[in-house]
């Protein structure tokens, strides 16, 4: 898979329902909206797609910093609550953005070209929609990086 496969399905393979006959297939119940997707494979093509991202720690400063500074500022709702846990998330986020920028200060976190260009396609997809919209799909896409973070522990 090119480097180009890899950033484009980082933040979209959630978003592509994989409607296949296998036994992956999963009801999500969704307030009152109701879908069936294959989650084992969409596990299994974001594990593919993770394993082959080399520069994580860069990639993932990159991605703290859409979040940070596009999807938290971008969502809205009315929900006091939601806006609450959302705040919560970023300030966590912010302070493993600030460890990670001290990790390429002292060069141990390192951003080369492949890790530069799939931020740059991931970032060109967020752009080709409505703030809120785009904040309303990566915020749907944090389990995918949460366990993506949690993998390399």
């Amino acid at each position: 898979m090119k480097a180009s496969g890899v950033a484009f399905g980082l933040l979209s393979i959630v978003f592509h329902l994989l409607w296949a006959s296998s036994s992956g297939l999963k009801t999500l119940h969704l307030g009152s909206c109701v879908i069936v997707t294959n989650l084992q494979e969409i596990q299994s093509e974001f594990s593919e797609i993770r394993d082959r991202v080399s520069d994580r720690c860069c990639l993932l400063r990159h991605l703290l910093r859409l979040y940070l500074d596009r999807v938290f500022k971008n969502y809205q709702t009315s929900d006091h609550h939601t806006l609450q846990k959302i705040s919560s998330l970023a300030n966590s986020f912010l302070t493993i953005k600030k460890d990670l920028q001290l990790c390429h200060m002292y060069m141990t976190c390192h951003c080369g070209e492949e890790a530069a260009e799939n931020y740059r396609q991931i970032l060109n997809h967020f752009e080709q929609l409505e703030p809120q919209a785009a904040a309303v799909k990566v915020l749907g896409e944090l389990d995918i990086l949460l366990r993506w973070m949690e993998d390399t522990a």
